[in-house]
């Protein structure tokens, strides 16, 4: 049996606010050995911003990490996900989207994410994919 989204997303689900500073979204994945944020507003999701969006959206660009906020480069076109849905679904929603990470929202609340690398320790938890997402980060 496949198994559901709500038993492979990755929570507790970490959150910022627009105006955040992309230093500090850098500083909040980090802390949380994480490589994405939700942006919030009234506890509804803005958009997702990833390290890759600060890199590609700011620094490569000349931009200072500390002057820009993450409503300027957050992806605000979202492919989500229902917690209820199988992997299947996931993986048709990011091949799709061309994303690695999908929100997973329940009405209108983010309660996880769900990534590329979570939906490979799903499916074979011996595969490459699985042992480099599991694999502790480089610090």
């Amino acid at each position: 049996m496949l198994r559901t989204i709500d038993e492979v997303m990755s929570t507790p689900v970490r959150t910022i606010s627009p105006d955040t500073s992309l230093r500090e979204a850098a500083e909040v994945m980090r802390d949380s050995d994480v490589g994405d944020v939700v942006v919030t507003q009234d506890n509804r999701i803005m958009g997702i911003l990833t390290d890759r969006d600060i890199v590609v959206r700011c620094v490569a660009e000349g931009g200072d990490p500390a002057q820009h906020n993450a409503e300027e480069v957050c992806s605000s076109e979202l492919a989500t996900v229902p917690p209820q849905s199988d992997i299947r679904d996931a993986v048709h929603v990011m091949r799709t989207s061309a994303v690695r990470r999908l929100p997973v929202v329940d009405g209108d609340r983010v309660v996880g994410v769900v990534s590329m690398g979570d939906l490979a320790r799903a499916v074979d938890e011996d595969s490459a994919l699985a042992d480099v997402s599991a694999a502790d980060p480089n610090r």
